[in-house]
């Protein structure tokens, strides 16, 4: 049964009360007074739909039902739309975010490069380049060079001089590089040697590629030498230039490029 308990100033007003909750005609409901209501007291009725008007609210509610089990369906539905809208606006403006920092890193590496290359643009004498180098590094040093056809070669000695070389030579060689990129001859290569260190190298190696060049002329078989820096192969194949009983070739990718020593046959 479906019924209502209502309350006004008046029966009337009580019923009218209860006919709008219900939403039902005064024809289909029956009736029953519960307090007639006074001065101090408001009148009370319990409306009730008839069972004659039963089956066609039932039916109403139950399409009102329905109709609300759909309507939540379809709110769900909207709402996990609108929940993946989201997520694919929030995926889309952290790609476009990283896309927008990837492109600053860039923008800042060209500006780094630019800055780099005009640098570069304006290079310096060597001699100068050295000299306010090792003062900034607090080294007393006595620089001098000397030329030949093709190069020119700046001697730096002075004492405590093995931090600057460092391990293998490691800071030479960056030095070396660094001294090359930032400085320019018209004519001739740069060459560099501090404390020695490239002298007692091409000694040391040209020593080395000499005694190698024996072994392979001897067993008739190849040599390959550890990875080696740039400067390091030029002069294991300067060395064994004009020897004739091998070759030398440089294989591989920096870092890792070697020097592979070859026997020459006689119809080569």
């Amino acid at each position: 049964m479906i019924s209502v308990e209502a309350v006004g100033k008046t029966i009337e007003k009580a019923i009218e009360n209860a006919l709008l909750e219900l939403k039902a005609p005064r024809e289909d409901v029956d009736i029953k007074i519960l307090s007639e209501g006074g001065i101090f007291k408001k009148a009370k009725v319990l409306v009730s739909i008839s069972e004659e008007a039963m089956p066609k609210y039932e039916k109403h509610k139950k399409f009102v039902e329905e109709e609300k089990i759909t309507e939540e369906k379809e709110n769900k539905k909207i709402e996990k739309q609108i929940e993946k809208q989201e997520k694919k606006e929030e995926k889309a403006q952290e790609k476009n975010e990283k896309k927008q920092e990837k492109e600053s890193e860039q923008q800042e590496k060209d500006n780094n490069k630019t800055e780099y290359k005009e640098k570069l643009n304006k290079s310096c004498e060597p001699e100068e380049f050295l000299k306010e180098l090792f003062n900034i590094l607090k080294k007393d040093v006595e620089i001098t060079s000397i030329a030949d056809e093709k190069y020119v070669t700046y001697m730096v000695n002075g004492e405590n001089l093995g931090d600057i070389i460092g391990h293998r030579g490691e800071g030479y060689y960056a030095l070396n590089t660094l001294l090359k990129q930032i400085t320019s001859l018209k004519d001739k290569k740069i060459l560099l040697d501090i404390g020695s260190f490239r002298e007692k190298r091409v000694e040391s190696l040209t020593q080395t590629a000499k005694r190698l060049a024996n072994k392979v002329a001897k067993t008739g078989r190849f040599i390959k030498l550890d990875p080696m820096n740039p400067s390091d192969r030029r002069i294991i194949h300067t060395a064994l230039q004009d020897d004739n009983r091998v070759t030398t070739l440089s294989k591989g990718s920096e870092p890792n490029r070697q020097v592979i020593i070859f026997p020459k046959h006689e119809d080569d």
